[in-house]
């Protein structure tokens, strides 16, 4: 479904040109949920807006091929490229508050994508949109598709986010650190209705996190990034249990576990 071959990114301004991805290549098949990790500015985020198409293209150079079912997606025109987003590739953002319009009601929001990509009717998009808030577990969907974002808990605006991402059932979902924010018990509800999303309607994942305690739980395929390139791949279980590069061993020897939490804790 992806493959990202040889990926350079660069952005430009007055004081400097910056490289920021060093030949990027990533590979997923439909259907998967792939976990990209690395410490904060290692180049995940970017990479995941580079396969997205969201970087604008006058102050960031890409260099290399993102094929997205044979289409390359940098060679594009806009119009084509603009078919794809959020009709068949979505993105599930790190804080929802920063992505959805305060000003708009959450039932608009979600149903947004349908009203640009589909000829449904006004009467058919807010049914499908009530339908699917009812499957990501939001509370009374018919109330709370009337309700602005401030209206709503961070793990209901996540939930939202997740619904406006898959109600046009597309074949990617790129979710940026979508649990950062979260508190541990809903942090698990979360990860449990993407795993659940990705089951029942055969929507890969790419699911990116600094948190490789979470990414073990929800990815069955985890590449490793440090400093702009991939230093590691492979099924993850085998990348914990055996890592082969340094700041891989490095990470997985900074998770805690219950025994350090004893130890910490006194």
């Amino acid at each position: 479904m992806l493959d990202v071959r040889d990926l350079h990114l660069s952005f430009h301004s007055r004081a400097e040109d910056k490289e920021v991805l060093h030949g990027i290549n990533l590979h997923m098949d439909a259907g998967e949920r792939l976990g990209l990790v690395g410490e904060s500015g290692s180049g995940k985020s970017v990479t995941a807006l580079s396969i997205a198409g969201l970087l604008r293209r006058s102050t960031a150079e890409l260099s290399g091929q993102i094929l997205f079912e044979g289409r390359d997606l940098l060679q594009c025109p806009r119009e084509e490229l603009r078919k794809v987003q959020g009709r068949e590739i979505g993105m599930i953002f790190q804080e929802p508050m920063t992505s959805l319009n305060p000003l708009m009601k959450v039932g608009h929001q979600i149903e947004e994508v349908l009203h640009i990509h589909t000829q449904l009717t006004p009467a058919e998009r807010k049914a499908l949109a009530l339908e699917v808030m009812e499957k990501v577990g939001l509370p009374d969907p018919p109330v709370t598709y009337e309700k602005y974002p401030h209206q709503l808990s961070g793990g209901q605006r996540q939930r939202a986010m997740i619904a406006a991402a898959f109600i046009i059932d597309p074949k990617l979902l790129l979710a940026d650190e979508p649990t950062t924010a979260l508190d541990v018990t809903v942090q698990a509800q979360i990860i449990e209705l993407l795993k659940r999303i990705n089951q029942t309607r055969g929507i890969g994942i790419l699911f990116i996190s600094h948190d490789l305690h979470i990414v073990r739980k929800l990815c069955t395929r985890v590449a490793v990034m440090y400093k702009g390139n991939i230093v590691e791949t492979g099924p993850t279980e085998e990348v914990f249990l055996h890592p082969q590069h340094d700041y891989t061993k490095r990470l997985i020897a900074a998770i805690p576990t219950r025994e350090k939490r004893k130890r910490d804790n006194g």
